[in-house]
């Protein structure tokens, strides 16, 4: 008890005004100028996809989209790795990172533990992304592999070609059989 009264008068003892903490003086606040700098060119973000992994960002957070010369549906060749000459159709892209996933292609193993008590661990094989350079477009009725270029049709819409054969890859029955076949996975997915 006798501690107690003795922190209160130590307390009252002690003098506080609005510039001071516990009886010391604190030196008044300086603002000094921020320096302005011109950006003419906005520098881009590196936002973090993962902790091995940047992906490129514009300033206002959004990812930078690559160009590609194929889409989801095209028949590729592969052109370098080890998976060099083998032909698959494209089931994926990402244009983040300008990569694609090929249907049976460049096959990983992946390791997958049990979700619930009982149920027993995996091994399962997975599609793993290719760069999109090193696939090129492949005609299936002229088997030879082509880069890709672009024309306007008389009606005005562009297309994609391949420039060895003169194909031309966005025809309105490529499209059709694509939808179709996104119709019957989904349709499949859901039952």
């Amino acid at each position: 008890m006798a501690a107690m009264a003795a922190l209160q008068s130590s307390m009252t003892s002690l003098s506080l005004s609005s510039n001071s903490f516990l009886g010391q003086r604190l030196s008044p606040i300086t603002v000094y100028p921020v320096p302005v700098q011109s950006t003419e060119k906005p520098c881009l973000i590196t936002m973090k996809l993962k902790r091995w992994e940047r992906k490129e960002c514009k300033p206002n957070s959004l990812p930078v989209l690559h160009k590609m010369h194929v889409k989801v549906g095209d028949t590729v060749k592969v052109i370098s790795g080890h998976e060099k000459g083998k032909i698959g159709e494209i089931t994926k892209i990402f244009k983040h990172n300008s990569a694609v996933i090929v249907k049976e292609l460049n096959l990983k193993t992946k390791h997958v533990k049990s979700r619930e008590e009982g149920e027993p661990g995996q091994i399962i094989k997975i599609e793993a992304p290719i760069h999109s350079s090193n696939v090129m477009l492949y005609s299936k009725e002229q088997n030879v592999a082509s880069r890709v270029g672009h024309k306007i049709l008389e009606n005005g819409k562009r297309v994609r070609y391949l420039i060895k054969t003169g194909e031309v890859i966005d025809s309105e029955e490529n499209w059709k059989k694509l939808k179709e076949g996104n119709k019957t996975t989904e349709v499949a997915a859901a039952s």
